[in-house]
């Protein structure tokens, strides 16, 4: 049950993402689609209100309710992210808005950048082992737990690998080909695209 609902919110969360871009955009109606973008994160508190109910109604802990964990970690991370980037894209392709500000590519732009990615990593992997945590002391019996402290483990390794990969960007700044800037088409994608073009509906979405 909980392997299904979890795949019911991956798929809910691309099916009001649509539709609340598709009501701005396509149908002029941006309240409507703010409304509807609102809701995603409704999806993360009925994932965890079932995961809760399903402990208390006696079910043994195991890797379902530590992947429950870990989505809504990743979700509350990386999901206003993903609005945010695809509402540029949506202004650009659907309403004739600027073109969204890329991200940076090398030197020490591409180490914040990757430093800031990490960042989100660290809270997404924060906030699930605290719930995971939350689990484990619910239930009260190491044998019965063992699976959700095994998740913590994974949680931590995935922010030392991403840790590793965000530090290679510090350490070793990638360099364009030809030693010129190699941002400047960014920086100048950001300063044509304006304050709307970075702080798109999304922001209104609470994801």
């Amino acid at each position: 049950m909980i392997v299904t609902l979890i795949v019911i919110c991956e798929v809910g969360f691309w099916v009001l993402l649509a539709a609340g871009l598709g009501l701005r955009y396509l149908a002029k109606m941006p309240r409507t689609g703010a409304a509807v973008l609102l809701c995603e994160p409704l999806l993360e508190v009925v994932l965890l209100v079932v995961t809760v109910l399903d402990l208390r109604a006696g079910a043994d802990p195991d890797w379902k309710h530590g992947l429950a964990a870990v989505y809504i970690g990743y979700t509350a991370a990386f999901g206003h992210y993903t609005v945010r980037w695809l509402d540029g894209h949506a202004r650009h392709r659907l309403a004739g808005g600027p073109p969204p500000v890329k991200p940076p590519r090398f030197g020490a732009a591409r180490a914040r950048h990757e430093v800031k990615l990490w960042l989100r990593t660290v809270a997404g992997a924060g906030l699930a082992s605290a719930l995971l945590q939350v689990g484990v002391w619910y239930v009260d019996d190491p044998e019965r737990t063992a699976s959700l402290t095994s998740w913590q483990g994974f949680a931590g390794r995935a922010v030392l690998i991403h840790g590793v990969i965000a530090l290679s960007y510090v350490l070793w700044p990638k360099k364009p080909k030809g030693g010129g800037e190699g941002n400047a088409p960014e920086a100048a994608a950001g300063a044509g695209a304006g304050k709307d073009a970075v702080r798109p509906v999304g922001d209104r979405a609470g994801r």
